[in-house]
């Protein structure tokens, strides 16, 4: 009698491009995982010039049962498609469930995904499970060394999920395929995958958080979405972003017949503030409007923003020999 193949329980989703300084560490991190069940990598390199397709191809062809590339010779995001997940990872998942992880973060804990599955199995009324994140910089940031949304385990409602105060690491999301196997237009439409992911979560149920670091999130690599957003004309590109995801976030409020309509008005209203803090309009920033928003913000942060207006000279200065000293 044939065998037949075990049930996929996940199926890992990891986009890459430009990544050939960290994409052996991101692939490591899952071969790491100990599981009690089967899982498979769905990878997609959007045309890298650096070698990561060849890295990417070197492991497939270790683990071909298990790793299952989409390599292109085209750039698809220099096309205008920003949906690479949804458009070549989620339909070939086979997974009851979607782990994601870009290629240049990487799972650090490999109890992560059997940790993730046992929780969502034992509650099939929870929509999303994530986790905390150690953030790792590239260069010279003063910045959080972790990505600690909440402080202890807990469950997470929905109209905390939209309109909350700290982002959740792209790396520690957990999901039900079914929730992506049909797309909504506020979803395909939106400029990152991330937020609208956690949307869908959100329409769906509420979210578990577990406060164990169980990966790195890494802070500007050349090739990141953040650091590709710092060249040419960063305010433009910020109001840009502002206004596209203002837009993302009317059409969850659409599909979702305004059941969520307050935590989507501050979640807008919180975006755009931060926008002003990345421009540094600290006329809004620092307005008696935007209060709460300004508290949500950490310590350090707040400290440079009353520095710069209230001493211009020393932050200058001060800036000036960090990055020398870097």
């Amino acid at each position: 009698m044939e065998k037949t193949a075990p049930e996929v329980m996940v199926s890992i989703c990891c986009i890459t491009y430009n990544q050939q300084s960290y994409i052996r560490d991101a692939l490591e991190g899952f071969l790491r995982q100990k599981t009690d069940f089967p899982w498979e990598l769905l990878i997609h390199d959007d045309a890298s010039t650096d070698g990561t397709a060849e890295i990417i191809r070197e492991y497939a062809d270790r683990f071909p049962d298990r790793i299952y590339p989409i390599l292109q010779t085209e750039n698809q995001y220099s096309q205008g498609l920003t949906n690479i997940s949804g458009t070549f990872n989620f339909p070939r998942a086979r997974g009851r469930y979607i782990a994601m992880c870009e290629g240049d973060d990487y799972w650090t804990d490999e109890t992560k995904l059997q940790r993730q599955v046992e929780f969502m199995e034992a509650h099939p009324d929870c929509s999303l499970c994530f986790h905390s994140a150690q953030v790792e910089v590239q260069g010279r940031a003063l910045t959080e060394r972790q990505m600690r949304p909440y402080r202890g385990d807990r469950r997470v409602s929905p109209e905390a999920i939209i309109d909350k105060t700290s982002g959740y690491p792209t790396a520690s999301l957990l999901f039900r395929r079914e929730m992506v196997e049909q797309l909504p237009d506020f979803y395909v439409q939106a400029p990152i995958a991330d937020i609208p992911l956690q949307l869908l979560a959100a329409a769906r149920g509420w979210a578990y958080y577990m406060d164990r670091p169980m990966c790195v999130y890494r802070l500007g690599g050349a090739a990141s979405w953040t650091t590709l957003m710092k060249q040419g004309d960063y305010e433009a590109k910020q109001r840009q972003y502002a206004e596209a995801m203002k837009q993302m976030y009317a059409g969850f409020d659409r599909e979702t017949g305004g059941r969520f309509r307050p935590a989507v008005k501050s979640a807008v209203k919180r975006l755009w503030f931060l926008t002003q803090v990345n421009t540094k309009q600290y006329g809004v920033v620092l307005s008696r409007k935007y209060r709460r928003y300004y508290r949500e913000l950490n310590v350090r942060t707040r400290f440079f923003i009353r520095l710069e207006t209230m001493a211009p000279r020393l932050y200058g200065g001060l800036q000036r020999w960090f990055h020398r000293k870097g």
